[in-house]
C-alpha cells in the first residue's frame, strides 16, 4: 500500500498537469481584436454595426467578443461548440472540408455562414445580432494557432506543459499565457489595443478579403505551429519561450482585427441599387 506522503505527491504532481479545457485567446485577447478592429469599419459597417448591437450590455465589437464562448456550455448552444477550431491530421496543413469540416462544423465554415447571415438583410434581426458576434469571435479563434492543430491532442489541449510549477496546456499557454506580460505591461486589453492600432498596418492586400478569407488564415495558423516551432521539445517551458513567442501572439490579434474590419466592411457594405 502507498504511504500517505506518496499519495500526496501523486496529486501535487497531477495537479500542475490539471488545467480546464481553453478557449482562443481568452477575454482579453478577444477584446483585443474587436478593439483593433472597430476603429478600421468603414462609416456604413459602423452604423449598422452600431445599430445591431445597440441592446447590448456594451454595444461595442469588444464588448461582444466573447459571447460566442460564454453560450457554448449551454444546452441550446452546444452544437457550437466544433465552430470554435479546425482539428487537422498532422501539420502538412492538408485541408479537406468533407474530413475537416463536415456539414461546415469547424471554424472556416462558421465564419463563411455567418457572414452570409450578416450580410443577408432579409433575415431576422435577432439571427444577424447573432451571426455579427459570432463572426467578430471566431476571426480572432482562428488567428491562434492552436486553433487551427492536430487532432491528436485537440490542438494542444492534451500536450501538458509545466510553467515554472504550474500546470497549463500548450493550448491555454497561447491563450491566455503568453500574453500575461503585454496586459500588465499595457494596462490591460485596451493598453494592448492602443498600442496595436497606432503602429502602421503591414498586411499586404492579398492578405485581406476578396483575395484570402477564413481557409487562408487557418492554414496560416496551421503552418505557423511547425514553422515557429510552437510545440518545446519538453513538457516544460520558462520565461524566454513566452518571450520569444510574444510577438507572434501580437503579430496575429493584430492581424486578426484588421481582417475582421475587413469581412465586416464587405458584409456590411452599402447595398447597391
Amino acid at each position: 500500500m502507498p504511504s500517505l506522503r506518496q499519495i500526496l505527491c501523486s496529486v501535487l504532481f497531477c495537479s500542475l498537469f490539471l488545467v480546464p479545457s481553453a478557449h482562443a485567446w481568452g477575454p482579453d485577447g478577444h477584446r483585443i481584436v474587436g478593439a483593433v478592429a472597430e476603429p478600421l469599419l468603414s462609416a456604413h459597417a459602423k452604423a449598422e454595426v452600431d445599430a445591431l448591437l445597440v441592446d447590448e450590455a456594451e454595444p461595442s465589437l469588444a464588448g461582444v467578443s466573447n459571447w460566442a464562448d460564454t453560450i457554448r456550455s449551454e444546452e441550446n448552444w452546444r452544437f457550437t461548440g466544433p465552430w470554435h477550431y479546425l482539428n487537422l491530421p498532422d501539420l502538412g496543413c492538408d485541408y479537406q472540408p468533407a474530413r475537416d469540416c463536415a456539414n461546415g462544423n469547424c471554424v472556416i465554415g462558421a465564419i463563411n455562414a455567418q457572414l452570409r447571415v450578416l450580410a443577408d438583410r432579409s433575415q431576422p434581426r435577432q439571427k444577424r445580432i447573432n451571426a455579427l458576434k459570432f463572426v467578430v469571435h471566431f476571426v480572432g479563434d482562428e488567428h491562434q494557432p492552436m486553433h487551427a492543430g492536430l487532432r491528436k491532442d485537440r490542438g494542444g489541449n492534451d500536450f501538458q506543459i509545466n510553467y515554472l510549477g504550474e500546470g497549463w496546456n500548450l493550448h491555454s499557454v497561447w491563450d491566455s499565457l503568453i500574453l500575461r506580460q503585454s496586459l500588465q505591461r499595457d494596462g490591460g486589453w485596451q493598453g494592448v489595443s492602443q498600442r496595436l492600432v497606432s503602429n502602421p498596418t503591414v498586411l499586404l492586400r492579398n492578405d485581406l478579403p476578396p483575395r484570402s478569407g477564413a481557409r487562408e488564415w487557418a492554414m496560416e495558423s496551421c503552418k505557423l505551429i511547425g514553422s515557429a516551432s510552437l510545440y518545446p521539445s519538453r513538457h516544460k517551458i520558462s520565461t524566454s519561450y513566452l518571450k520569444q513567442h510574444r510577438p507572434l501572439a501580437e503579430k496575429r490579434l493584430h492581424q486578426a482585427g484588421v481582417r475582421l474590419a475587413a469581412v465586416l466592411n464587405i458584409a456590411l457594405a452599402k447595398p447597391s441599387h
